[in-house]
This record gives C-alpha cells, structure tokens and sequence, in this order.
C-alpha cells in the first residue's frame, strides 16, 4: 500500500513537473512576441474603422510574433498622451498611431523612442524626428484633386470645400496643396469650406446647413475630403438629373467610384464626372510591417515611407464583381455593391500589402498565408 501511494505520488510529480513544463514554455512562447499597440485619435467614421481592421489584420497574419493592443483617444490629444505613455509603461515594443496633432505627441513620442520603441504614425504625421510616418503626399494629392476641378469647370465657377479632421496633418496637407491651385484662378469662387470630419454623415450635415440659404444652382462644383457620395445621393434625392449633377472630386469610398459607373452598370451607378483618389486605409497595416522589421534588426530608413501608388480614377471605372486578389491586380477600382457599403472604401488592397485584401478590410481577418 505504501509502494503504491508512493509511487502515485512520483507519477503525480512527474505530470505537474511536465505541465509546468508546458505552461513555462507557453508564457516564455507569449513573452517572445512583440508587444504591438495601436493608438488610434479620432473614431467614428468608415475609413478609420476600415484601417483599424487591417492593422489587426496585418498583426493577426504575424500572430505568432505579435502580440497587438488597440487604444482610441478620441479628439483628444492630452488623452492621446496619457495612453501612449501607459503603452511605454505597459513595455510596448512598437506603437503604431494615428496622431490628432503633428506636434502635441512630440514629448511623449521622444520618450518612447527613447526607451526603443518603434514609433509609427500613419495617414498623419508625429513631426518627433526619431519616429518613421507612413503616408502619402496629402498636398500633392490636394492638389490634384483642385486642379481637376478648375480644369472640369473651365476655371471659374462657385465651389463648396468640404475639409477632414481640423488640426491633423493629413487635413492641413491637403488644404495647402488645393489652396495652392486656387490662388491660380480668380474666377474660382469658394462658396463655402466647411469641416466634414471625414464622414459623408457630416458631410451631409453640413451640405444641408448651406442648403438652407442656397440652391444646387448656385454651386457648380465640390471637392471634398469625405462626401462625394453624400453630395451625389443628395442631388439625386432632389431630383437633379445625371447629366446635371455637379462634378465632385474627392474620396475612395466604393459608393463613390461606384457613382462614377455609367448609369444602370449597377445600382446606384450615374457616371458622375468626378475625380477619386485618397490616402488608401492600409497605410496603418503597412505600418505594423515597418514596426516589425525594425524590431527585427532591418534597417528602416528613410524616416518618410511615402506611400505609392496614390491612385487617381477619373474614368473607365472597372468594377471588381467579388474583390479578389486576382481581380485587383487585373486593375478594378470599385467592389460590387452587394459586397462592400456605400461609405466603405475601395482601395483597400495594394502590392505594400499583399498579406491581406477584402476580408481584412470588412472585418479583420487576414488572408491565407
């Protein structure tokens, strides 16, 4: 009976030796991923959200390196601070942010660096010079949409100017690129510039605010940072006709591109005369792959990885009937309204990304390896 007991006990030892065993070796697997954050400012609206879910995308495809944890401060750089500060705390290894001010985030940024955080900004710029910013040329891509629009209206004509997020980077870049080609052409009149926070919904707002006092006959043209599809869906509602809708150069949204369709190619499609370009959603995911190869010994360098291509689609829109890899790289510019929303946008895959597509875009999922 004691033999028995005895060896119970040695056989019982052995099993809880081998599970430690195990759990050690599984915290010590846990340990050895990068401790990834993502520090997002402003939320809300479908480009953020679309971006989002392909930074968790992109850490979910490295899942067994990355370990990812997402922060939202809001409009709020002072909270913004205090979060990114806990991450250095926390023992962040690469913070990945969508800054609310170029400037505000400079102290608190150095101080991760510092400790050897890769700090990445994306869209938007941190101007900390040890950080890395992933974007694309927002006073270019200004001002190709202004010029677009002189050139459409024979360079004069009453605008409205629909402007992002006030005091991001991204937002004055753009601002500064169109101004630039306005100061070219007195006859431009800008009619209105209002603040859309990047959301058709805001769009929307404040479209109907200047509707309250003017007519559709008084504007002849729009450029826009987010509400193409906004401002086209509103005239239609009114019950102006295709061929007089004003022309809008502006966002990606698929609901945009898919506007620029020629009428009855699918619902919705009008063949708006209208420019679409923008900062594509996967510059944050594309980020999180910088972050990566810095923490992997990879030299990174330059500081400004400016993101190309920056698609321009005027004409021949190309519908992609399901969004597949095979599809995109055909050179489709907008998804089949059954798959992806209105206010959803379209140039979410790149060659910077092949890890990822659709899925990621839609709801976080990454790709097959």
């Amino acid at each position: 009976m004691k033999r028995s007991l005895k060896r119970t006990l040695v056989i019982a030892a052995a099993v809880l030796g081998l599970l430690g065993s195990i759990a050690g070796t599984q915290a010590a697997d846990a340990e050895e991923k990068y401790k990834f954050f993502y520090s997002a400012s402003y939320y809300g609206n479908d480009w953020q959200a679309e971006a989002t879910n392909m930074i968790k995308a992109m850490a979910a495809y490295y899942g067994d390196k990355i370990d990812l944890r997402v922060k939202v401060a809001g409009a709020n750089a002072q909270r913004q601070i205090q979060q990114i500060n806990a991450m250095i705390q926390a023992g962040a290894n690469a913070i990945i942010v969508y800054p609310i001010s170029p400037t505000a985030l400079n102290k608190v940024a150095k101080a991760a660096c510092d400790k050897g955080v890769a700090v990445i900004s994306y869209d938007s710029e941190i101007t900390e010079p040890y950080t890395y910013v992933a974007k694309v040329d927002a006073v270019d891509l200004g001002r190709t949409r202004a010029q677009w629009l002189v050139d459409e209206l024979g360079g004069k004509g009453n605008i409205v100017v629909i402007t992002g997020v006030a005091g991001t980077s991204f937002n004055e870049d753009v601002i500064k690129g169109q101004n630039e080609v306005f100061a070219k052409y007195p006859d431009i009149n800008v009619l209105a510039e209002v603040d859309g926070e990047w959301e058709h919904a805001g769009a929307k707002l404040r479209l109907t605010e200047i509707l309250a006092t003017r007519t559709w006959d008084d504007i002849d043209g729009l450029i826009v940072q987010t509400g193409c599809w906004a401002a086209t869906t509103m005239q239609r509602d009114a019950g102006i006709p295709p061929e007089k809708l004003r022309p809008c150069s502006g966002e990606t949204s698929n609901g945009h591109r898919i506007q620029m369709l020629p009428a009855g190619a699918v619902e919705g499609a009008v063949g708006l005369r209208s420019l679409s370009n923008g900062a594509a959603p996967w510059g944050g995911a594309y980020a999180v792959k910088l972050a990566l190869k810095k923490l992997e010994g990879e030299d990174i360098s330059p500081r400004w990885h400016k993101l190309d291509p920056n698609p321009v689609v005027t004409g021949n829109v190309k519908l992609c009937e399901t969004g597949s890899q095979a599809e995109l790289l055909a050179g489709c510019h907008v998804v089949n309204p059954e798959i992806v929303p209105a206010t959803w946008y379209a140039d979410f895959w790149s060659p910077w990304v092949p890890e990822i597509g659709l899925a990621a875009a839609l709801v976080g999922d990454p790709a097959p390896k």
